[in-house]
């Protein structure tokens, strides 16, 4: 069983689909996509060019779902080798134009929607009502304009603050998925950062949108039990139910709650007694202060006086996303050990370099990764594109605010289409490593066994 967990303390808001995420109206969809497509392809005159075979589950899935449906439309004929005017929103139901088609598959779907009515997924609402409890934000993101009307008929719409459908992307002339408007307007209006934003989905289109809107945590939902194609599309996670979707706190807690070192230090000092301590330090924002250039980051003297004093009488290591060179050349303390490159370049104080052989085989792609973003990011007033040997960086501290998740989009996409990378986050800044089982803990973690 697959399963995760939404965190009040990282998550302010949730985005949901409709179609297949909370109501059954996907079956709907599917049907009257059916009946539409395999009427037309049956009284097209046969060309050996074109594939005239009925609609299936797999066109339904890759094609049309979660698509504004005349794009759906144009995607599943030019799957089949037909080539059609989109024409215009005044077409008439069953014109041979892209709009014209839409409408009468909008008409299958209405008379279903009568006949047959809305069926309610009960984990759904279970999982929305469980967020709402924790202080969450919902709102539904979906592409039909019956977005209103099927919510009324399950009897949901209440509990979303924001419904941002088909009918709102037609008026606010918003791109449909897998462009990532509808689902960055959703966040807008529930003033949610998507650096703060969780979505769930079962298209490929929507998981696809989300993934390239940055948003911190992207769900897929595959209620069909077929091999899924979403984590292909960019789901952090697939589940088969949204039963195995918990809302708990992670435990994680804010600097502002964690105890003053000073204030405590006779606890510190009593845990100590009779100890070896290990010191472990940080080196921005712990031994030097940081700056808005990294480049120009120096050690205090008086910081490194008492490094120097420190080795004598404990080990002492200092870790740092830095380059180990970079890292060291600031420092510059004999005798204590470094780890560079979020611990993928390690030196003991003997100045013997240990390095994790398996993070070279990302090298290429980093290499791919950083002409992409200092491209894509370069029109970005403040984005600074940080490379160092195991790692790729793209700083926002200097970004202004209404820019900072569109720095975040963009190494979320890069990361997402490049193969063995995974994207990490920092203060300030959201860098690419080297897709394998090791970070700054797991380097913590040797060094301490190497330290005695």
């Amino acid at each position: 069983m697959v399963a995760t967990s939404i965190d009040p303390n990282l998550h302010r808001a949730v985005l949901f689909g409709m179609d297949g995420v909370l109501t059954d109206t996907a079956r709907l969809h599917s049907a009257a996509w059916k009946g539409l497509f395999d009427q037309y392809l049956a009284e097209r005159a046969p060309n050996p060019a074109e594939d005239h075979r009925p609609f299936t589950d797999d066109d339904y899935r890759h094609h049309v779902h979660g698509k504004p449906r005349v794009d759906g439309v144009l995607d599943f004929l030019r799957s089949r080798g037909i080539w059609l005017s989109r024409g215009d929103a005044d077409d008439e139901p069953g014109e041979e134009t892209a709009h014209g088609l839409g409408k009468l598959k909008d008409a299958h779907f209405s008379a279903a929607l009568d006949a047959q009515g809305v069926e309610v997924f009960a984990d759904a609402i279970s999982l929305v009502e469980s967020l709402h409890q924790h202080g969450i934000e919902t709102a539904v993101v979906s592409a039909s304009r019956n977005c209103a009307r099927v919510l009324e008929r399950a009897g949901i719409g209440h509990l979303f603050g924001v419904r941002v459908d088909g009918l709102v992307a037609a008026g606010l002339e918003l791109s449909g998925k897998p462009d990532p408007s509808l689902f960055l307007e959703a966040a807008r209006r529930l003033g949610a950062p998507p650096s703060r934003t969780a979505v769930v989905e079962d298209a490929e289109a929507g998981v696809a949108a989300a993934r390239a809107g940055g948003f911190a945590l992207v769900v897929g939902i595959d209620r069909t039990g077929l091999p899924s194609s979403l984590v292909d599309a960019g789901a952090d996670v697939v589940v088969s139910t949204l039963a195995d979707v918990t809302v708990a706190a992670s435990g994680q807690r804010r600097l502002s709650e964690v105890p003053d070192g000073l204030e405590r230090w006779d606890e510190i000092t009593t845990r100590l007694r009779g100890r070896r301590p290990v010191l472990l330090l940080d080196f921005d924002g712990t031994l030097a202060p940081i700056r808005k250039d990294p480049t120009k980051v120096s050690l205090p003297v008086p910081t490194r006086t008492a490094l120097q004093d420190l080795v004598h009488r404990c080990p002492v290591a200092v870790i740092s996303g830095r380059d180990l060179s970079d890292v060291r050349c600031r420092v510059r303390v004999e005798g204590i050990w470094y780890a560079g490159s979020h611990g993928f370049e390690l030196v003991g104080p003997s100045g013997e370099p240990v390095a994790q052989q398996a993070g070279e085989a990302a090298l290429p792609a980093l290499d791919v990764a950083e002409q992409r973003l200092s491209a894509e990011l370069e029109p970005v007033t403040g984005a600074l594109v940080d490379r160092k040997r195991f790692a790729l960086a793209a700083h926002y501290r200097n970004v202004p605010p209404d820019e900072v998740d569109r720095v975040i989009a963009v190494v979320r996409q890069v990361g997402a289409e490049l193969a063995g990378l995974r994207v990490a986050h920092g203060r300030k800044v959201v860098e690419l490593l080297p897709d394998i089982d090791w970070n700054k803990g797991r380097a913590l973690r040797w060094l301490l066994e190497r330290s005695g």
